[in-house]
C-alpha cells in the first residue's frame, strides 16, 4: 500500500487578512472556512485543501498525503511502526478539521509533520474560484507539489522511498541538489533540496488553462508582488510557470502542461539540462549558482533543447500546416 497523492496542506502565518486577498485575487483559490485566528482554501470539489492558521509567519505544519481506504492507513502505519517510526493516530475531532474520515500522523527525519489519511470530504456545493479562472488541475493527480529544503537529503529521502513508497523521477546535482519524487502520474508531487537547512520552498499550482498563468503573472505584476522566478518552462516535468512570492515569504509557482508519467515503467535519470530549458531566472540565488545557470541555459538555447508542449482535451485545437 502507497501514497495515492498529495492532498492537503498547512501553514503558519500572521498575515491571514493577506492570505484572503492573494488567496483569492491572484490565485484563484475559494476561502472555505474563515475565523479569527484560521482560513482554509478550496480549490476543486473538496472542501478543504489549504489551513492557515495564525502562528509564526511561513511555517508549514503539515503534509496530508492521501491513501486509498482504511485498510491501506493501517497497513501503512504498521509499515512504520515495524521501521521504528512512532506513529500518532489523530482524533476524531482532527480528521474532522482536516475534512478527512481517519488520518495517522509522523514526523520524517527532517522534522517535518507527514499526515496519512483517507476519505476526504467532498464540498456540497461547486468550486467557486476567486476570480475568472478555467481550474485547477487536481484530481487524482492531487493538489500539485511541494518542495522542501534540507540539511541533508540522504537523511530524508528513504523515509519516502522505502517506507512511504514515492518513486524517484530524476534529480538535480548541479547547481544545487535536488531530488524529485513521484505517488501517481504527476511527474512529481514532492521534491528535496539540500541548502544545508530544513524549510519549506515552495508549492505549485498547475492550471487547467495556460491563459489563467499569464493573467496571473500580470496580477502579480499590477499588484507589485515579488515575482521571485521569472517566467520559464522546466526541464524535467515540462511545467511553463513563473513563481510568485507569497505574504509569508515561502513561493507559489503557478504553471501549466505539466508531464504526466507511467510509474511502473519510468526510470530516473540525472538531469544534466539543468533545472529548466528556458527562463526561470531566479532571485533567491547565489551570483555562483546564478552563473552555473546562465551556462546551462546558454547550453541549451546553442542545442535547441526543446520538448512537445503536453495539452489536455478541449484545452487546444489542430490545424493544418501552412
Amino acid at each position: 500500500m502507497s501514497v495515492i497523492s498529495l492532498g492537503y496542506v498547512g501553514v503558519s502565518t500572521c498575515r491571514l487578512a493577506d492570505w484572503g486577498d492573494f488567496g483569492t485575487k491572484l490565485l484563484g483559490l475559494q476561502i472555505s472556512d474563515q475565523s479569527a485566528r484560521t482560513l482554509s482554501f478550496r480549490m476543486d470539489d473538496l472542501s478543504q485543501r489549504f489551513q492557515f492558521e495564525e502562528g509564526p509567519d511561513g511555517i508549514i505544519q503539515h503534509i496530508g498525503w492521501e491513501v486509498e481506504s482504511a485498510t491501506a492507513l493501517q497497513s501503512m502505519a504498521a509499515r512504520l511502526e515495524a521501521a521504528g517510526v512512532r506513529v500518532q493516530r489523530g482524533s476524531t475531532a482532527l480528521a474532522e478539521q482536516r475534512r478527512v474520515r481517519e488520518l495517522i500522523w509522523m514526523h520524517d527525519p527532517a522534522g517535518n509533520r507527514v499526515e496519512l489519511y483517507w476519505g476526504p470530504e467532498k464540498a456540497d456545493s461547486p468550486f467557486a474560484p476567486g476570480r475568472n479562472i478555467a481550474g485547477f488541475r487536481t484530481g487524482p493527480l492531487g493538489i500539485g507539489h511541494v518542495v522542501l529544503t534540507c540539511e541533508r537529503i540522504e537523511s530524508v529521502l528513504p523515509f519516502y522511498t522505502e517506507l512511504l513508497g514515492f518513486g524517484v523521477s530524476d534529480y538535480v546535482l548541479a547547481p544545487f541538489k535536488a531530488y524529485f519524487l513521484h505517488v501517481n502520474p504527476r511527474h512529481h508531487s514532492l521534491a528535496l533540496i539540500e541548502n544545508g537547512q530544513r524549510g519549506f520552498h515552495h508549492l505549485m499550482m498547475e492550471m487547467m488553462q495556460f491563459d489563467d498563468v499569464g493573467h496571473a503573472h500580470d496580477l502579480a505584476q499590477l499588484r507589485k508582488a515579488d515575482i521571485a522566478v521569472t517566467l520559464g518552462r522546466h526541464s524535467n516535468d515540462h511545467m511553463t510557470s513563473f513563481y510568485v512570492r507569497t505574504p509569508s515569504g515561502f513561493m507559489i509557482e503557478y504553471g501549466w502542461g505539466g508531464l504526466v508519467i507511467d510509474p511502473a515503467t519510468w526510470q530516473p535519470v540525472e538531469l544534466t539540462d539543468g533545472p529548466s530549458i528556458w527562463g526561470h531566472n531566479r532571485s533567491w540565488l547565489s551570483e555562483q549558482a546564478n552563473a552555473v545557470l546562465r551556462a546551462q541555459l546558454q547550453n541549451n538555447a546553442d542545442r535547441g533543447l526543446r520538448h512537445p508542449v503536453k495539452v489536455l482535451p478541449g484545452n487546444h485545437i489542430l490545424v493544418n500546416d501552412c
